[in-house]
């Protein structure tokens, strides 16, 4: 891996910008964060145990966390609890909860359970942080599947081997990318022995062209490197005397990398972009087309940080103007309560949102991960909060990234967000986000599987008017071998700012809807307990 060069006369700029002011460490991930890793199988006497950790960067005070530990039997009972209270200052917190697989002295029957954590900072006045993961408990028969080939997609595992066309399967290609990462841009790029959490803002050594040429050797087949959108004046806050034409330039700079490493590496898409907004208070929205800076800060001069003023904290207007410009964004690990307010109101809908938001992060591995194994534990689910915006009336797909804060971009775990372009269309910017818009998109914890569904033939991002049965369809396929263990279809209704509920744990039935509109979606969980999540279809049915 290299260090990006730049050229001298923005060396000199980046210079000025960033050691003319005294920066803090960053503070834009003072939050809370709480993991839970709950093994889908159990050991061979029926024993496993689930691990909790908690970690709050920047946390000024130490404190306490409280946690409580759910087991929800298959009929929705919570059927044992745990409950705990840490000290805490901050640094990560690791707990082991061990359970015996028995329920009041008796092995627990047989089936698909929830294990589900809330814990929080004792006197904070954010809400609890929620997780839940599926478990299986004793044997279950695997749901049966439908014949189906894998897509034809750019490399077989870790091989780097180009991956044979399914003749018989849909005429698509997949590519699998990370679409959230930081570098040296803003306050990522840390190399992985140095990397203790989020960098200070253009201190550390690995830049954008570095952050590629890393994903691209780790199999990766689309990096997006999203800069934090506030950060380009060098500090977390706000810097009086940074130079608004090097921050100016230091965007396009990144825009410029990442088109000539595409240019000069077939295959592989380099996106640069900017991660939009903060933490408290509002909420993170990656807008991966942009070729403009957007900002709300200035310098003691008046002079604006960015190409185009976009109001801190005003969701609305941005959706707005992302919808004029065609840019595509991605709702980014999202918080149950408190963010992305419109009028108020926590995930707020507007039809520009609607038209410009195409993904909702479902799981992400921990951004502060210094893993490069694929094996990192610590990861977060936000289908609850992803759920809450398909029923408030966004039409997002899922995706799963990594977030990554140090240099082992894509390397963390094994999750990526699997794209679909029709077979033949060259990987560019245009086609990607063209694919995006069509949310023709999967999320996977295995880059070895593949999640495609289909109602009535139609794909996964599709919406249309439907009269008579609907035919849902759930196809997967693993090039590692792996096996369902369980499967749902889901079902919502937009608008309806209601609950997402499991239609069927079938992968094909036929059904006649209810006359309105409804979404609908599969989740399949392999037998190691990686979970894949399809883009919804959007259906009125007449």
């Amino acid at each position: 891996m290299k260090t990006t060069i730049l050229p001298p006369s923005l060396r000199a700029l980046l210079l000025a910008l960033c050691c003319s002011n005294v920066v803090a460490a960053p503070a834009e991930h003072k939050e809370f964060e709480a993991t839970l890793h709950a093994p889908f199988q159990a050991k061979a006497d029926a024993r496993r145990t689930f691990s909790l950790s908690f970690h709050y960067p920047g946390l000024e005070q130490p404190g306490t966390v409280d946690w409580q530990l759910e087991l929800v039997n298959p009929q929705g009972r919570v059927v044992q609890r745990w409950r705990g209270s840490h000290a805490f200052s901050g640094e990560p917190v690791p707990v082991q909860v061990s359970w015996d697989g028995r329920i009041k002295a008796a092995r627990a029957p047989a089936g698909l359970y929830q294990v589900r954590l809330r814990a929080g900072l004792r006197g904070d006045h954010e809400a609890p942080v929620e997780q839940d993961w599926q478990i299986l408990v004793g044997a279950r028969p695997a749901p049966t599947m439908p014949r189906f080939a894998p897509l034809q997609g750019v490399r077989r595992g870790d091989s780097g081997a180009a991956m044979a066309p399914a003749l018989a399967s849909l005429p698509y290609t997949v590519y699998l990318a990370n679409l959230h990462s930081q570098s040296n841009h803003s306050d990522g790029g840390a190399a992985l022995g140095e990397c203790k959490g989020a960098q200070d803002p253009l201190k550390a050594r690995f830049g954008p062209e570095a952050a590629f040429a890393y994903a691209r050797g780790r199999g990766l087949d689309v990096l997006a490197v999203s800069e934090h959108n506030h950060m380009y004046d060098g500090s977390d806050g706000t810097a009086p005397s940074a130079d608004a034409a090097a921050a100016k330039a230091l965007y396009q700079s990144g825009l410029a990398s990442a088109a000539a490493f595409t240019a000069t590496k077939p295959g592989f898409l380099a996106l640069y972009g900017m991660e939009w907004g903060v933490i408290n208070n509002g909420g993170h929205i990656n807008i991966f087309n942009s070729d403009e800076l957007l900002g709300w800060e200035t310098n003691a001069r008046g002079e604006l940080m960015a190409d185009t003023a976009t109001p801190r904290n005003d969701y609305a207007a941005l959706y707005t103007l992302m919808r004029q410009r065609g840019w595509v964004g991605q709702f980014n690990h999202p918080a149950r309560d408190g963010q992305f307010k419109v009028d108020g109101m926590a995930l707020g809908y507007t039809p520009d949102g609607d038209a410009a938001m195409a993904l909702c992060e479902v799981m992400n591995s921990t951004a502060f991960s210094t893993n490069d194994t694929e094996t990192e534990t610590r990861r977060s689910n936000f289908e609850q909060t992803c759920n809450r915006l398909l029923e408030a009336g966004y039409h997002v797909a899922f995706s799963t990234n990594q977030d990554n804060h140090c240099a082992n971009w894509g390397a963390s775990y094994t999750n990526r967000t699997g794209v679909l372009l029709p077979a033949g269309t060259p990987l560019t910017r245009d086609s990607f986000i063209d694919a995006l818009k069509a949310r023709r998109v999967f999320a996977t914890m295995d880059k070895t599987s593949q999640l495609v569904f289909t109602a009535n033939g139609k794909l996964m991002g599709e919406r249309f008017t439907n009269r008579g049965p609907l035919t849902l369809k759930v196809n997967f396929a693993s090039t590692s071998g792996k096996k369902v263990a369980a499967m749902a279809i889901m079902e919502g209704v937009p608008l309806r700012n209601g609950a997402v509920t499991e239609l069927l744990p079938n992968a094909t039935a036929t059904i006649t809807p209810s006359r309105g509109q409804h979404f609908y979606y599969a989740r399949v969980t392999q037998d190691d307990g990686n979970v894949l999540w399809s883009a919804p279809v959007w259906v009125t049915q007449e």
